[in-house]
């Protein structure tokens, strides 16, 4: 069973994802937030395994937030569910350590869906959103299909590359050794299709939208 924490400032969105989750023996709402101070409380107290934050809520700078909370707490794994618009938060936030986005306008078949698919170990970005990119870029496109195809630990991994983390610090952050470190670096270059580091770092702020 994993243990999930619900943030978000609106009672009525605390509620309605508490009894939408109430008979799934997969998971166990540990607690609520309704601002950032008390987030960062109760990720500290908690530990949660699954995160569902909003990003926009009091005490909360947004995607920076969602970097902190993934460099403290990496092991807990983060499903943005926001009323920010899907086409330009969705790919920045994976980007930044989430493992899933939803607009809070999502059924809630999907709503599960994407949780379903968080608590397996994969990431959650809806299929609509990427083909909405097929007309911008194709050679785009193919990258977000191919960032698509990471495990958690490999986005993580890449997240902290990009932010200019070296091998040691990211050792320290994900608590693995820099020999490990180094073989999810071989792993990336090779299913991201690039050849050294700087192209690799690259890529990955083609996800950096808005």
């Amino acid at each position: 069973m994993k243990k999930v924490l619900l943030a978000d400032h609106h009672p009525i969105t605390r509620k309605g994802i508490a009894c939408l989750m109430k008979n799934k023996n997969e998971f166990e709402i540990i607690g609520r937030a309704n601002n950032g101070n008390e987030l960062y409380k109760k990720l500290e107290e908690l530990q949660p395994d699954i995160l569902i934050m909003e990003i926009d809520m009091p005490q909360i700078n947004g995607i920076n937030a969602l970097r902190s909370i993934k460099t403290q707490f990496p092991n807990t794994r983060v499903l943005i569910f926001s009323t920010h618009p899907e086409e330009i938060y969705a790919l920045r936030s994976i980007k930044s350590g989430a493992a899933g986005y939803l607009p809070k306008t999502a059924s809630t078949k999907m709503f599960m869906k994407a949780l379903d698919k968080i608590r397996k170990g994969g990431i959650f970005l809806n299929e609509e959103l990427t083909s909405t990119f097929t007309s911008r870029n194709v050679g785009e496109t193919s990258a977000i299909s191919r960032y698509k195809k990471l495990s958690s630990r490999e986005i993580e991994v890449l997240n902290l590359l990009s932010s200019g983390k070296r091998n040691k610090d990211i050792a320290i952050a994900l608590n693995i050794n820099e020999k490990t470190v180094s073989t999810y670096k071989t792993r990336l270059l090779k299913k991201l299709k690039v050849d050294n580091l700087a192209d690799l770092i690259h890529q990955s702020r083609m996800f950096q939208f808005g």
